[in-house]
């Protein structure tokens, strides 16, 4: 619990402040990510530290316009899809070059949210929405129990705590609308999206039993890894990030 608050302090000081300080607290969560995920597709060290330079090189030209003067995001979007090219090309290894679209997409959907005028508030949404996911599923889940939701791949997850995340995910959204203006059509998504956040805590849990390990790594006391963490923003952000600016482009 007290990883966990930190963890979500340091995640809205970096939010608050945006700019270069949210940038590099998302890049150096990517590169923990991606080195992770190199050591769950079974890559050797030269594998992992040519993934992590590959990403390393979209990451960069996510960062805000003071630091790069111009931003070009669909020219950051097709670095990222050619740096996982070149990772197949040189390793031969898919699941390794899948990761970096794992890694660099929620980035650099967060980075495109907190940068617009009121990325604040975008960004809070959609990262909050996942936080309350995963609180509400995990005590309602444990206080209620039930049948399980994939008990091959999870088996403390129940239907009972999908729920509970979802409510509690809904009251989340609910109150960011009423006290900060939030967009009713995000309100409306917020369930689906937290149904994405719980799918995105399975699907790591599937790789992890498919590489024989209990957690992606052992950098946060008691949580695991980077990826066990933030297993629920990786599908969440680049989907949040579509449903929040998609009206905004003309």
């Amino acid at each position: 619990m007290i990883a966990s608050v930190v963890m979500i302090a340091v995640a809205l000081l970096a939010l608050v402040a945006g700019g270069v300080l949210f940038w590099l607290l998302a890049v150096v969560a990517a590169l923990f990510m991606m080195a992770e995920w190199a050591n769950l597709s079974g890559a050797g060290a030269r594998e992992k530290r040519i993934s992590q330079f590959a990403l390393s090189v979209p990451l960069a030209l996510m960062a805000p316009a003071s630091l790069i003067l111009e931003i070009h995001d669909f020219f950051t979007l097709g670095l990222l899809a050619g740096a996982a090219f070149f990772v197949v090309i040189v390793t031969s290894r898919r699941q390794l070059a899948g990761g970096l679209l794992y890694c660099g997409l929620p980035v650099f959907a967060l980075v495109l949210m907190r940068r617009q005028p009121d990325g604040l508030l975008l960004t809070l949404w959609a990262l909050s929405l996942v936080w309350a996911t995963d609180i509400g599923a995990f005590f309602t889940g444990r206080t209620l129990g039930g049948p399980k939701l994939a008990p091959r791949i999870s088996p403390a997850k129940t239907w009972s705590g999908l729920l509970g995340g979802i409510g509690l995910a809904l009251i989340v959204a609910l109150a960011l609308y009423r006290w900060e203006g939030l967009p009713l059509r995000l309100v409306v998504a917020t369930p689906l999206l937290a149904i994405l956040a719980q799918a995105g805590d399975l699907y790591e849990s599937a790789v992890k039993r498919r590489a024989g390990v209990k957690d992606s790594g052992n950098i946060l006391p008691g949580h695991g890894g980077v990826l066990d963490r933030l297993d629920g923003v990786v599908p969440v952000a680049p989907m949040a990030a579509i449903v929040a600016l998609l009206p905004l482009i003309r």
